[in-house]
């Protein structure tokens, strides 16, 4: 631990001071989540021929999609190394065809309509694309959270219970999923949106399977690792509010929004599912998943799109 961080430790191994910052931190989260169902209001979220209305359907199915890939870990105690590794490695396939198909190349023909100019379109999409993994770079040092595999991440002084570490870690891969889906629909082009919110929703359920598999493994009971994964895919809705909100307004923000998305989503794939799949010696195995993944999305980017 850190010496600037050692006075903050020191403050909260007070019970009374933990439990208020926990208190204050819930509070804080409960007005964000507000605010962002008040946004999804206005922007007719109720009402399913808006961009915001199409958004949080697509996001609630991915999000559903991840309660059903958990709800097997009710009755599975285990998942062999290999299988595991093939399902991560077929969702960042998906994941990365996603990031090229449904948000990099509709984003620079947007971004070429809107400045008349294809390379300065693909630079408007990769200074998003750069500014949507920093993000996540950021996010990854400054929330606390844990993967079953290796460990803890983020602030070693915020003390929580490790269910909410390992629902944190699943919900840092999942809202910029949501974001994605979010900005997809935000230009109202189904041709972009719905490819994107069905790739995502089959990578889910293999994702949510073994997400509750790996909390069951660490002692928490069937209904617990369920219900943690299925939590998790609330991150869905809540990125797909913010995708909708930040980019809907200037013509601009929508191909640099894509890009932004998909900068997040390159990120998780690279610093996070492919060095899990490559570390218990399955690499060909989850190469040939990531290979299936994207196959299957450039497939259904083709039929949907």
């Amino acid at each position: 631990m850190s010496t600037a961080s050692r006075p903050l430790h020191d403050y909260l191994a007070d019970p009374r001071h933990a439990t208020t910052l926990k208190l204050g931190s819930g509070t804080l989260f409960a007005a964000v989540v507000g605010a962002l169902a008040w946004v999804a209001w206005v922007q007719g979220g109720t009402r399913p021929d808006t961009p915001m209305g199409m958004a949080l359907i697509g996001s609630g199915v991915a999000a559903l999609a991840t309660a059903l890939g958990a709800l097997p870990a009710l009755f599975i105690r285990t998942i062999s190394p290999r299988w595991e590794d093939v399902m991560l490695g077929f969702g960042a396939g998906v994941m990365a065809a996603a990031a090229c198909f449904s948000l990099i190349l509709p984003g620079v023909e947007a971004g070429a309509e809107i400045v008349g100019n294809k390379p300065a379109g693909a630079a408007i999409v990769a200074l998003g694309l750069v500014l949507g993994a920093l993000f996540l770079l950021l996010a990854d040092k400054a929330v606390p959270h844990e993967h079953a595999s290796v460990g803890r991440h983020g602030p070693d002084w915020l003390q929580l219970r490790r269910v909410w570490l390992m629902v944190f870690a699943i919900a840092l891969h999942n809202f910029p999923e949501g974001m994605a889906i979010g900005v997809g629909f935000s230009g109202g082009d189904t041709s972009v949106g719905v490819p994107l919110a069905a790739a995502i929703a089959i990578q889910d359920i293999p994702e949510g399977l073994v997400v509750a598999v790996a909390l069951r493994t660490v002692a928490y009971a069937p209904w617990q690792a369920a219900a943690a994964a299925a939590l998790s895919g609330l991150a869905e809705p809540l990125g797909a509010i913010v995708g909708v909100a930040l980019t809907s307004g200037l013509a601009v923000l929508y191909p640099a929004g894509l890009g932004f998305a998909a900068g997040a989503m390159i990120w998780v794939v690279s610093h996070e599912i492919i060095p899990e799949t490559h570390r218990k010696g399955h690499e060909q195995a989850a190469t040939l998943g990531v290979i299936g993944g994207f196959v299957v999305m450039m497939m259904l980017d083709t039929a949907l799109g």
